[in-house]
This record gives C-alpha cells, structure tokens and sequence, in this order.
C-alpha cells in the first residue's frame, strides 16, 4: 500500500482503493509534496508535513465542531477535484503498524486526509460528498466558484 500511494504519488490510500477488503490506511505528507503548492493555499489549509503512518482499523471521532471547505482528489478519481467540508481537528485510534494500540489528535491537512481516507473504508468517495458545483479538471482548479457555492476556507 505504502509503495502505491507513493509511486501515484498520493498523500493517503485506503485498501479498498487497491481490491484489499481490509480496514487499513495508510497516508503521509512530505515537504516535497507541499511544495507544489501555492503559500496561502499551505497557511489556509494548515499543511504541515508528517512521518507515514500505517492505522489498522482506525476510528475517527471529532474534537471540534468547526469545519472548513477546499478541494480535494483522489486517486480513485484521477484528474479531477471538487471542493469537500470536513472537520478540522480529530482523533483517530486504531492499531498501528507494528500492532500495537495508537491514538493521536489531527489536524488540518492531516484531520482532512484521515476523514478522507476512513471514508473509504465505509465506501464513500469524496464526490459522495462534493459541493456538486465545484467538480472541475485539475487544469481547471483556478476557475471562480459558481455563484452560490460556499467560499473556501473555514467556516
């Protein structure tokens, strides 16, 4: 799974994604990956790098009630990005990669890609979720949002 998700290159991946009927996820984000990304899209979206994390059957629980809107893909919708609402800080508890218990509070970037990665787990894809209107090509990203559509960032 680690070798996939890095050679896609990818920053989570779910079993399913790949035929595996396991509850397992794996995601990391490097500084090498941030970097092509735009400055204020890192500060607005609070990116920050962190190490490979492998969780075995990991639950989610919100810490927070406050959401925030960006864009989102995924390999299993390649070439495309609409903007999703997640929740900004989580916890996750599971099994880590050597079996033993974990638990750890996220946030951000990384709390974005554990929801988007768990929901894979349940068979929710991020277009299940979508402001339906902001679905465009990734050479499309910089069109203005529909009229109507919610404003990126926290709300």
């Amino acid at each position: 799974m680690i070798a996939v998700m890095r050679k896609a290159p990818g920053v989570g991946l779910a079993a399913p994604q790949i035929g595996v009927p396991l509850k397992i996820i794996v995601l990391e984000d490097t500084k090498e990956y941030i970097s092509y990304a735009r400055k204020e899209e890192i500060e607005a979206q609070d990116r920050r790098p962190f190490d490979l994390l492998v969780i075995l059957n990991p639950k989610l629980r919100n810490l927070s009630d406050k959401k925030a809107i960006f864009f989102e893909g995924c390999l299993s919708v390649e070439g495309f990005r609409a903007a999703v609402e997640r929740y900004l800080e989580v916890e996750v508890s599971g099994l880590g990669q050597d079996g033993q218990p974990i638990k750890l509070e996220a946030r951000g970037w990384q709390a974005r890609i554990l929801q988007h990665e768990c929901d894979h787990l349940d068979g929710i894809l991020y277009v299940d979720k979508m402001v339906k209107r902001t679905f465009r090509t990734v050479e499309n990203l910089e069109l203005p949002l529909p009229v109507g559509c919610p404003p990126l960032g926290v709300s």
